[in-house]
């Protein structure tokens, strides 16, 4: 198939997982990407293991943030290397850096010196906690931004200590909205002909999140708690044991919930003046929820998943990673691919693809992830050196 960002060149400088996210997206979408390496070992991703692939040494997380680009080599502290980027450059459309803030004025790659010597070219900045403000300087990991943006205070149970989200969800979020941004820049400058510069960070990403909490707080002074796996607006939306293994129940609105009612056998919870309505039934929440709950242990799973599809209710199981990775649904979703091998060898990892298909056919990688400098000679041939 025809990609639609073929003739996109793109040079990543950076590692870990926004970043190279960023540039896998971009990668699978068609582009060129040319991972900038540092010679002592590379993107540190490389060893964030297990699981490792075939081979033993590198990790499945970097194959699968890594696949479809090539790797070069380059020593950034050294100015014939960073000329050397220089010229990639020329030829490139879009820059993304992750490295630690302060680190790109250092070494003469910045915005201003990179868009004042390649004014065509999108030059996109991922930082910690922005490019301004007190904390600019600061170097940042996901969990930090969880806990620092207010995610964590939000999550998990009142009970409980404050709770990570299991996902890195900062870091990919930053690498979308990196995604995002660079794209609209490259459709700005069909209509401007210049290049532009496109900052977002973690701390943004973690704002974004939490936006809902924080428009509260910004007009009535409230703070957010946490609530486990329910909802602070509506309710019942959460999960809930059953005779053998939880669900999640969403009913989100009050046509939903009589639907649901009806079908928990209790129809009179739908006219019960204290549950009748959404805000009712958040005001009345310590009334009902233990009603449901004592209702769904009466009966397995599968009847009530099986009771509430038959009324038109969202629900679903909560699964774990394997029930997900062997439903009937994921495998009809085809997200999975594996990797082209090596001449020669085992064929590459599976590794979970493009979450977009365009004319429902989704991109399949057309090279495995690099093994460290492999197409150092080959791009710089292309630009000479």
């Amino acid at each position: 198939m025809t990609l639609p960002l073929e003739g996109i060149r793109v040079i990543e400088v950076g590692q870990a997982l926004a970043g190279p996210l960023a540039g896998v997206l971009l990668a699978d979408m068609g582009a060129d990407v040319i991972k900038i390496e540092k010679p002592d070992g590379g993107d540190d991703a490389r060893l964030w293991g297990p699981p490792f692939a075939a081979d033993g040494v590198t990790s499945l997380y970097f194959h699968s943030q890594n696949r479809n680009k090539r790797s070069v080599v380059l020593d950034l502290k050294m100015a014939a290397d960073v000329e050397a980027l220089n010229r990639l450059c020329e030829g490139a459309d879009i820059l993304i850096q992750n490295l630690r803030p302060g680190v790109v004025d250092e070494i003469g790659i910045g915005p201003e010196a990179m868009l004042a010597r390649h004014p065509r070219l999108i030059y996109c900045s991922i930082w910690a906690f922005g490019y301004e403000g007190p904390l600019r300087m600061k170097p940042g990991f996901d969990p930090l931004l969880q806990a620092y943006g207010g995610m964590m205070s939000i999550t998990g149970r009142p009970e409980d200590p404050p709770t990570f989200c299991g996902a890195s969800i900062n870091d990919k979020a930053t690498g979308m909205f990196c995604t995002i941004g660079a794209l609209a820049a490259l459709r700005l400058r069909d209509k401007t002909g210049k290049g532009c510069l496109v900052d977002t960070s973690l701390f943004e990403s973690a704002v974004h999140w939490v936006e809902g909490s924080i428009n509260s707080y910004l007009a009535n002074g409230t703070v957010s708690q946490r609530h486990g796996t329910g909802s602070p607006v509506i309710v019942p939306y959460q999960t809930f044991d059953t005779a053998d293994h939880p669900l999640c129940l969403a009913p989100g609105n009050d046509r939903l919930w009589a639907r649901c009612a009806a079908a928990l056998g209790r129809p009179e919870w739908a006219t019960d003046p204290r549950f009748a309505k959404t805000a009712a039934r958040v005001a009345h929440k310590t009334d009902l929820l233990p009603m449901i709950a004592a209702t769904l242990l009466t009966q397995p799973r599968a009847y009530w998943l099986a009771a509430m599809d038959k009324a038109g209710v969202p629900c679903a199981p909560v699964n774990d990673i394997a029930e997900v990775a062997t439903s009937e649904q994921f495998a009809a979703s085809k997200l999975v691919q594996e990797l082209p091998a090596r001449p020669g060898a085992a064929p590459g990892p599976k590794v979970v693809g493009l979450p977009i298909t365009f004319d429902r056919v989704r991109p399949r990688s057309a090279r495995p992830s690099p093994d460290l400098g492999e197409h150092t000679a080959e791009v710089l041939g292309e630009r000479g050196r």
